[in-house]
């Protein structure tokens, strides 16, 4: 009877320190989104505000993408923006696990809830090994039209350099308060993690 409680025990303790573990996971993959989009937001404003919407596009173009693999790098994980509506297929296109989670937040979203609060994690197991995965919901904001909005909110210059540089794009007819995507975290748990 004691091993039984024993080993009760151990697994109740294991199941706690694998919670706080968890938690401390979710915690530090929030940091790195609000910190990307804190950084990303920012550099926006200020190209827009000094070399108009056209020049803004590289923000998203070259800065968020350099961002993005420089946190990778240090990090060991893969941390990366995916789109409801990609304008680039090649950095922005959901897998099947990151699609599953824009349609859940889009059903949130329409339920209500703020696009700021929605965020989702989990333990996945893939083919290739265990993985926390992270997502933070990116919401359209005013700023956002000038490249993300209706044909009339873009601006002629900005649809210019649009079509020369992103023949493909799907990126655009957002509203504000739209879902427009989601930073996307993956972390292997496998090599110690």
């Amino acid at each position: 009877m004691r091993k039984t409680g024993v080993l009760m025990a151990a697994l109740a303790l294991a199941g706690g320190v694998q919670a706080d573990e968890g938690k401390a996971r979710e915690q530090a993959a929030q940091a790195v989104a609000m910190g990307l989009m804190k950084e990303l937001g920012g550099a926006l404003k200020k190209t827009m505000s000094a070399e108009g919407p056209a020049a803004a596009i590289r923000v998203c173009r070259d800065l968020a993408p350099r961002l993005t693999s420089r946190i990778s790098r240090e990090k060991g994980w893969r941390v990366t923006r995916v789109g409801t509506r990609v304008r680039n297929p090649l950095l922005g296109t959901p897998d099947a696990w990151e699609q599953q989670v824009l349609d859940r937040f889009a059903k949130r979203a329409a339920a209500g809830e703020p696009l700021g609060k929605l965020s989702f994690s989990a333990v996945v197991e893939e083919p290739n090994g265990r993985y926390f995965r992270y997502m933070k919901a990116i919401g359209v904001k005013p700023l956002c039209l000038t490249c993300h909005g209706s044909a009339e909110q873009i601006p002629a210059e900005v649809k210019a350099v649009l079509e020369a540089e992103y023949p493909h794009d799907r990126a655009t007819g957002y509203r504000p308060g739209d879902l427009r995507g989601a930073f996307s975290i993956k972390w292997p748990l496998d090599a110690g993690g």
